[in-house]
């Protein structure tokens, strides 16, 4: 195989709670992953992605990790992964593990002998754990914020606080210190020598911190802040340092790669993957624009025109374990906060339908797009967010750590239905660790199997006419459409992709060769929000 197959490939992407019970318990894991890898290799992708299979007390979904060179009971075992891997690569699909470098679960045994060692020991070190201000200590060493809510630091019995830019069971690790970096670039290997193809990795923008530990100036959402470079502990000049020491390690093997989750500005992004880094980069820009037509294309531009400075191309998903799935924010008003809006509604301006057909479209727009592409588990059965999950029953930390002034995200991460009846709708033999709604059954796979026009059959139809219509790279020539509310471009080998943002219906060229469109009856006349491809 090629040594760029990351340049076009299509990744889905697995989250083990929610994606298949083989035991029965509520739970996913990995034996319910191997069982489901048939299924997607008919679905037509590439590859997976694993989201953390780790030891772990799976207070922050596995992102808390205790053991990155085992795996969670509750999952399996480790030669259930190897097996899975194994059986992935019969199948021609690749497998991606992902790694999380910024912290540790507080059950790691590193922060176990840290915080049981005196003041000042070495094994401190490893993290970062400081004295607090004011008279007596009692008050945070910076007034840095938690992406969670409330303060970042949180303090020890003896006096000193430690840093957690997530959930106070996550502490930071110290990235200046030279154990933590071999450590990691012995847990790259580990898993390599196991036969992972590559690794997505976690906060991959925010490993380094200002040693100086300045105030920072908070203004606006805090994840818009990550998009400020060299700020106290987003986008970092330093963390570049400890990426050439993986990237390093990746190119002692064949074939492999590594994705990063990085929430930067557009022009910070090729920093990040030059060709001594990592591979790829989520075009976040992309996945958060509204409905619009010209945001989308500014987007697209600007992820092209990033990525292409340094000689890359761009990589594309519209939804992922942390966002409201697209089909329920395309279905919300123009300029709606979709983070709010789960909790505090009001709900019922929430178009189902229109959310449904805009995400048919959306899937035809990316996959036509040069670059590699991620799918999130259950988008190509029309999965909506489970958005009215009760209170009482939110896994999610950022639930408590925010006052309880945001839902979370628990409602992308419901398990998904396999059936069309059972207790979990074919999910396992009883209900999942979430509850799904009663319409699920409807969506399950086996109900749109063979289906035409089902959402399941149309991402089987795109995805099987992107492997052999749409190049990786190459130029994107975009033209002017037939109205002005007409987003059109053509790629190397003459598809056309038209998408309709417009109200009025736009009608296709007469001597047009119709590959795919997004409506189920479509009949050469392209309707407000639908997408098609021909050449």
């Amino acid at each position: 195989m090629s040594s760029s197959w990351w340049r076009n490939a299509v990744i889905y992407q697995v989250y083990v709670r929610s994606f298949a019970d083989s035991n029965g318990d509520g739970t996913g894991d990995i034996n319910g992953i191997r069982s489901k890898l048939p299924y997607l290799a008919e679905l037509g992708v590439t590859g997976l992605w694993v989201n953390p299979w780790y030891a772990s007390p799976l207070r922050d979904g596995g992102y808390d990790v205790a053991d990155y060179r085992d795996i969670e009971p509750s999952y399996g075992t480790l030669d259930d992964a190897k097996a899975m891997i194994a059986e992935a690569h019969d199948l021609g699909l690749r497998v991606l593990v992902d790694l999380v470098p910024n912290h540790t679960s507080s059950d790691h045994a590193w922060f176990q002998e840290a915080i049981n060692a005196p003041v000042g020991d070495p094994s401190r070190s490893r993290y970062l754990i400081r004295d607090g201000r004011g008279p007596d200590g009692n008050e945070p060493p910076t007034n840095w914020k938690s992406i969670f809510g409330g303060s970042a630091w949180d303090q020890l019995d003896d006096g000193q606080w430690y840093l957690h830019l997530f959930d106070t069971t996550q502490p930071d690790l110290d990235w200046t210190n030279t154990e933590v970096q071999e450590e990691f670039k012995d847990i790259f290997r580990f898993w390599l020598e196991i036969g992972a193809d590559g690794f997505r990795v976690d906060v991959a923008h925010g490993l380094a911190k200002d040693m100086d530990f300045p105030d920072e100036e908070i203004s606006g959402e805090l994840l818009q802040n990550a998009k400020t470079p060299n700020h106290p502990y987003w986008d970092r000049d330093d963390v570049h340092q400890y990426i050439r020491q993986w990237r390093a390690v990746l190119e002692e093997y064949d074939d492999r790669m590594m994705v990063a989750e990085a929430w930067v500005a557009p022009d910070r992004q090729p920093l990040y993957i030059r060709p001594d880094e990592y591979h790829q980069s989520f075009a976040f820009d992309f996945l958060e624009s509204n409905w619009d037509k010209e945001e989308l294309r500014g987007n697209i531009e600007a992820a092209i025109d990033s990525a292409g400075s340094v000689d890359n191309v761009p990589t594309w998903t519209l939804s992922n374990h942390d966002v409201v799935r697209h089909a329920t924010r395309y279905g919300l008003p123009l300029g709606t906060n979709w983070r709010t809006w789960l909790l505090d509604g009001p709900h019922d301006i929430l178009d189902a339908d229109l959310g449904n057909r805009r995400a048919r479209a959306a899937i035809m727009f990316m996959l036509a797009l040069p670059g590699c592409v991620y799918l999130y588990q259950g988008e190509e059965l029309g999965l909506p967010e489970v958005y009215d999950l009760p209170l009482e029953i939110l896994d999610d930390p950022v639930w408590v750590m925010s006052g309880n002034t945001a839902k979370g995200r628990d409602g992308c991460r419901v398990p998904i239905p396999w059936s069309t009846s059972g207790p979990s709708f074919g999910f396992g033999e009883r209900e999942g660790w979430l509850p799904q709604p009663d319409f699920f059954g409807a969506l399950s796979a086996e109900a749109q199997a063979g289906v035409g026009g089902s959402m399941l059959e149309h991402y089987r139809s795109a995805l099987a006419l992107r492997s052999t219509h749409i190049p990786d790279s190459g130029d994107i020539d975009w033209a002017d459409g037939p109205t002005s509310d007409t987003l059109t471009f053509s790629r190397p080998g003459g598809l056309t992709c038209w998408i309709n943002f417009g109200s009025d219906d736009v009608e296709l060229p007469e001597d047009a060769e119709i590959l795919l469109a997004s409506e189920p009856s479509f009949n050469r006349v392209l309707g407000t929000d639908g997408a098609v491809w021909f050449r």
